[in-house]
């Protein structure tokens, strides 16, 4: 399906590369075909893989490979549904149409479910030989794996229930909080005028230049929060309660631990990564004064974070943002160049913000057969320009790592901001050359540093949020949202110390971060990837012919081995405490440089 309109500012995504519209028949027809292999998959090999002795490496290759194919089927209609739905969350037609594809991929899903089951119960020495054989070497990652969860694996009716009732379960919570959410409208009273916004364009005033819009813009966000308190609380109560329960049947010793898992990383390694950068608050201290001096204010508050400092930076129609992205990426890399630019040219960006649309940016990667579409909410400020380069950088991942077949094209989350960040990193270097040492450069500088922060240090933040949340639902059952609030104070805190202050207002905020209803525990790998990708960015900038072709390689790799083996091969251990200490110190240096440039500026200010 294509809409478009005239203006690139406009751009809406043609979703046509997956299917024509909601009413194309080869929607149906591929679920059906996904059907019929998947119950010609279950005929086949039930009971073929766990037998006496261990099935042969052959065999599994080829099983493997028929599910890996039935599999990217139902990932494309379930892709095309949630991208349609993703647009405008009040048309019903395409809510009835995202929770018919998800019942059918169930209904799928249950024919093939034994085969993972099976292979975990294979005996540790038959699953080496198979493992360590050739055949395999296209899957092996995956089988890998899929072992890893054995300890934590129900037999396969329960693993047959628990994945029908996730359709009324945690899948219909998680569209809830997205419908009701994108719904929401905010008042906000500016110059004795009431504006009725959308989540986003409300979230965007809070960089705003004038203190009174951003206090309005914050008063009306608290207001909209607190009336759908009721709501959203008992969402989050029932999510937390969701993943308790999942935690208790697969015995999982901790709320975290199933997330470490997936991201293929230890509970010890995210722990020190984050008391590292707790270690690090005193230059999120020591910048936060300094704003508060540049903005002339003295107690700076919550909505004041996010504050324009510096000369008025320029706006950016989405025509100049594909120019400068595209440039930054062609200046890098020739392959990179190429394919990010086929976003722009195929109409594989949804650009605009509108009523019903899902707020903020992401890239969602499909099916390897296809490619991935972006979405953002583009408001032409600079830091949009380096949103937009920032989801295109997941889409180079993507596209680049769809070699490795859906079963190994997705990265852990560990690695999964990698390129994303990366990609902002470019375009960031290149307004700093254009900007220079100028107020307007100050001002892009502090923009990055509170970006910086926002990536690696508030991450932290709302992990250890996440991690009291949990306890707490354990210990006392169902939280009221107000004392979910004080456990969301108390974990923000620390970051700010006595160089923010944080409003009774503010209490009220971790009501419409969806992380925490749709992944719980991803925030972590956001401080990791912000940490890993300073280090590399370093590396690249330090010269070498030999690391273009290394990261792109990197990327290219995908899930297809562990993330401590992929990046041991561009020279990275992130076993290594001088790694986290090496990324904090660079932030660390961004702050003393904005002081330097503040100086520097001063009489222009």
């Amino acid at each position: 399906m294509s809409r478009t309109s005239g203006s690139d500012d406009a751009m809406q995504w043609d979703l046509s590369d997956l299917y024509n519209g909601p009413d194309d028949p080869q929607l149906d027809r591929d679920l059906d075909e996904a059907l019929r292999r998947a119950e010609a998959f279950e005929q086949r090999w039930r009971g073929k893989i766990n037998i006496e002795g261990g099935a042969a490496a052959a065999a599994v290759a080829e099983a493997v490979a028929e599910l890996e194919g039935l599999l990217e089927l139902v990932g494309k209609a379930a892709s095309y549904a949630a991208l349609l739905h993703t647009t405008d969350t009040t048309d019903t037609a395409r809510g009835a149409l995202l929770q018919s594809v998800q019942q059918r991929s169930t209904q799928i899903q249950q024919h093939v479910l034994f085969f993972d089951l099976e292979w975990m119960d294979v005996p540790d020495e038959a699953a080496d030989r198979v493992l360590a054989d050739p055949a395999v070497e296209r899957h092996r990652h995956y089988l890998e794996r899929q072992r890893r969860f054995r300890p934590h694996r129900l037999t396969e009716p329960e693993e047959l229930i628990v994945n029908e009732l996730a359709n009324t379960g945690s899948r219909a919570w998680s569209r809830l909080f997205d419908e009701a959410t994108a719904a929401m409208e905010f008042g906000v009273r500016v110059g004795g005028r009431t504006k009725r916004l959308n989540e986003s364009q409300t979230l965007a005033m809070l960089y705003d230049a004038r203190r009174e819009r951003r206090r309005a813009a914050a008063a009306a966000l608290t207001a909209g929060f607190k009336d759908n308190r009721r709501l959203l609380s008992y969402i989050f109560n029932t999510m937390v309660w969701d993943h308790e329960i999942g935690d208790r049947l697969r015995r999982y010793p901790d709320p975290m631990a199933s997330r470490h898992l997936e991201n293929e990383i230890t509970g010890e390694t995210v722990e020190a990564m984050m008391s590292a950068c707790e270690q690090a608050y005193p230059a999120v201290h020591r910048y936060y004064r300094l704003k508060g001096r540049l903005l002339g204010i003295d107690g700076l508050k919550d909505y004041d974070r996010y504050a324009p400092v510096g000369g008025r930076l320029p706006s950016r129609s989405f025509a100049r943002c594909r120019q400068m992205v595209l440039k930054a990426f062609k200046d890098f890399s020739a392959e990179a160049h190429r394919v990010v630019k086929d976003f722009f040219d195929r109409r594989w960006i949804d650009v605009e913000p509108r009523p019903g649309k899902v707020g903020g940016a992401f890239c969602a990667m499909t099916v390897p057969s296809v490619h991935p579409y972006v979405l953002c909410n583009y408001t032409k400020t600079l830091r949009d320009v380096m949103t937009v380069a920032h989801e295109l950088g997941h889409g180079l991942h993507q596209t680049l790592s769809a070699r490795m077949g859906y079963l190994q094209a997705h990265s852990p989350l560990t690695l999964a901001e990698t390129a994303s960040v990366f990609g902002e990193m470019l375009v960031f270097d290149r307004l700093v050359d254009e900007l220079g040492e100028t107020p307007a450069g100050l001002g892009l500088l502090c923009g990055k540093i509170e970006d910086t922060f926002a990536t690696v240090f508030r991450q932290v933040v709302l992990t250890r949020f996440e991690q009291s949340l949990h306890e707490k639902r354990r210990a006392q059952g169902e939280l009221p949202p107000e004392q979910i609030g004080e456990l969301w104070m108390g974990a923000n805190r620390p970051m700010h110390g006595d160089a923010v202050e944080l409003t009774e207002d503010y209490s009220w905020w971790w009501l419409y971060i969806p992380h925490f209803i749709h992944s719980p525990f991803y925030c972590y790998a956001y401080s990791f990837g912000q940490l890993l990708v300073l280090a590399l960015y370093r590396m690249y900038k330090q010269g070498g012919d030999g690391f273009v072709p290394a990261y792109m390689n990197l990327l290219a790799s995908g899930g297809s081995d562990s993330p401590d083996r992929l990046l041991a091969a561009i020279g990275v251990d992130v076993h290594d405490e001088g790694f986290w200490a090496g990324g904090l110190a660079l932030a660390d240096q961004m702050v003393t440089q904005a002081e330097h440039l503040a100086e520097t500026v001063s009489g222009q200010l």
